[in-house]
């Protein structure tokens, strides 16, 4: 099938490496250049959710009615503050669809089924055309993680410039590649972001090395700062370039929107 949606799942299996704050603010960073844009959150915490302003209420139907066919993507699309940028939210039932998940034949792609079914409504009019997804995933290695890279064309990951950090990455690697070879033969990493970075730390500058060292170019070249204001606005409800447009993170975050639309771009020309 053809989709019109560039689909990017963003993940980590490691906890705290600024996974959905880049989920909320490069969603938010393509939806200012133009780009129409949905997040799907599948973390139980519904941190990117929340970060885009979804109250609870709001959450008639989630990613866990999605997965478990009792509802359709279509279904559970909100419209945030953002223009462009809607979201389909997460609950608390993801903490137990692992195991209902495990009884599907089809487990391992119910999220791509929602996407292609929402693709087909899009290409006849009757719902909306989105030009990317991104899909926020649980720190962790499971069934949900492994629905979201079995839907998405790349992956981008979240990497905090730390001394565990290559070694986390291994990890990751390798189930890309197991996915890549069992369910998803087109899964390949569109790229690396280094994120809480601290140039002031003699440590954090070697990690950064370490790791354009081992992965080269797919390593952006935009590297996300360590930022008060980042940290600030998802207790409002806000990514930080609707908080603070001005600060160091949400230039960062621009920056980073540009790089990828300009990888993805050669992404298209080279296929």
């Amino acid at each position: 099938m053809t989709l019109a949606a560039r689909i990017l799942t963003i993940a980590n299996q490691k906890g705290g490496v600024g996974k959905t704050t880049t989920t909320i603010n490069l969603a938010t960073a393509l939806a200012a250049v133009g780009e129409t844009v949905l997040v799907i959150d599948v973390d139980p915490q519904g941190n990117a959710s929340t970060g885009l302003g979804i109250d609870k209420d709001q959450r008639i139907h989630t990613s866990y009615d999605i997965l478990m066919a009792d509802a359709t993507l279509d279904d559970a699309l909100v419209k945030t503050a953002v223009p462009r940028l809607f979201v389909a939210p997460a609950s608390m039932d993801l903490l137990g669809a692992e195991l209902e998940l495990a009884t599907f034949n089809n487990r391992n792609f119910k999220l791509r089924d929602a996407i292609w079914a929402q693709n087909t409504l899009a290409s006849q009019g009757k719902s909306v055309q989105f030009t990317y997804i991104l899909i926020d995933c649980p720190p962790s290695l499971n069934l949900l993680t492994i629905n979201a890279m079995s839907a998405a064309q790349a992956l981008i990951v979240p990497m905090q410039c730390e001394f565990f950090a290559l070694e986390g990455l291994s990890q990751l690697l390798k189930t890309v590649e197991k996915v890549k070879a069992s369910l998803n033969p087109r899964l390949h990493i569109q790229g690396i972001v280094l994120t809480m970075s601290d140039r002031r730390n003699n440590l954090c500058v070697q990690v950064e090395e370490n790791v354009r060292d081992f992965m080269g170019d797919r390593v952006f070249k935009t590297v996300i700062p360590r930022n008060i204001r980042v940290s600030e606005a998802p207790s409002h409800g806000k990514p930080v370039l609707l908080y603070d447009l001005n600060c160091t993170g949400s230039r960062a975050y621009i920056a980073l929107a540009s790089e990828l639309i300009k990888r993805e771009k050669t992404t298209k020309t080279a296929a």
